[in-house]
């Protein structure tokens, strides 16, 4: 009778590591989850609600930074921002762009980075707002992001958990867009679940809207291969009509707003049907 080859049980040693690996990992994304949250987090917070002591955090914050995931403070950590914005930094009109309504567009993108479930392909347009939906999308969430914006491919390329497919064309510099015939070609094979699209403009009759042509043929393109179309705007997009038109409004089919917009501002939407989300 053959024996069976017994396998030797894994080492006091192996198991501790294995444990002290899962729940520095545990660690990680919940730090990084306060940080989608609300833009900046302290060691002593973060102490006290992970039960953890406050060397640990440190350590832990250290080590997200040398990832690129985050740039630390004095007490604590923010956000972290790609490198490519580096020579931006002092073109004031840019910076103003990025810090106007910060927090409104913050909340803006974590609510919808919550509407993309797992496994799907997702698109995502030029912007300030749109660009705060991948800072919010959850961990392992296992989904494609198609883009025609080179500053989201950057973020989104420490992520492994993420497949990001690029449109190629020609660059625009004024939000990192690639645009023209050869990023509308590239998206004639896809299926895009959700589209989220940013606008200059949205308007009950008129649609959203662009103040560029090469965008808003690229949004339209997205929009028309996407099973599910969402719009994110600040509130002061509102009642605003732009240059060139995106889509009548039939093409949106939810908004996703901050608080700053009134009930008088998203009733005419709604009596067309359009889901409104204020967060």
């Amino acid at each position: 009778m053959a024996r069976t080859k017994k396998t030797a049980p894994p080492s006091t040693s192996m198991k501790t590591q294995g444990t002290a690996a899962d729940k520095r990992s545990r660690r990680y994304q919940a730090i990084l989850s306060a940080l989608q949250e609300s833009g900046s987090i302290e060691v002593e917070d973060l102490s006290e609600r992970l039960k953890v002591s406050v060397v640990t955090i440190r350590r832990d914050l250290d080590e997200l930074e040398q990832q690129g995931l985050l740039n630390r403070t004095h007490g604590g950590a923010v956000a972290g921002h790609p490198l490519f914005y580096e020579p931006f930094k002092n073109d004031r009109s840019f910076m103003e762009q990025v810090k106007r309504l910060a927090d409104e567009k913050r909340r803006i993108g974590r609510a919808a980075a919550a509407m993309i479930q797992p496994g799907e392909t997702i698109a995502i347009t030029p912007g300030t707002t749109t660009a705060e939906i991948i800072r919010g999308l959850p961990f392992n969430s296992n989904i494609t992001v198609v883009t025609n914006t080179v500053n989201i491919a950057m973020e989104l390329s420490k992520r492994k958990d993420v497949n990001v497919f690029v449109t190629g064309g020609h660059l625009r510099g004024d939000w990192f867009s690639l645009v023209g015939a050869t990023a509308v070609q590239a998206l004639n094979n896809l299926l895009i679940h959700k589209v989220f699209i940013g606008a200059d403009g949205l308007d009950a009759e008129w649609g959203a809207s662009c103040h560029n042509a090469d965008e808003s043929e690229l949004n339209a393109a997205l929009l028309k291969r996407a099973r599910r179309r969402i719009a994110v705007v600040d509130h002061t997009k509102f009642n605003i009509v732009a240059g060139w038109r995106i889509t009548d409004i039939s093409g949106i089919q939810a908004i996703v707003t901050d608080t700053g917009a009134s009930d008088e501002m998203i009733a005419p939407f709604e009596a067309k049907g359009i889901q409104v989300i204020r967060v």
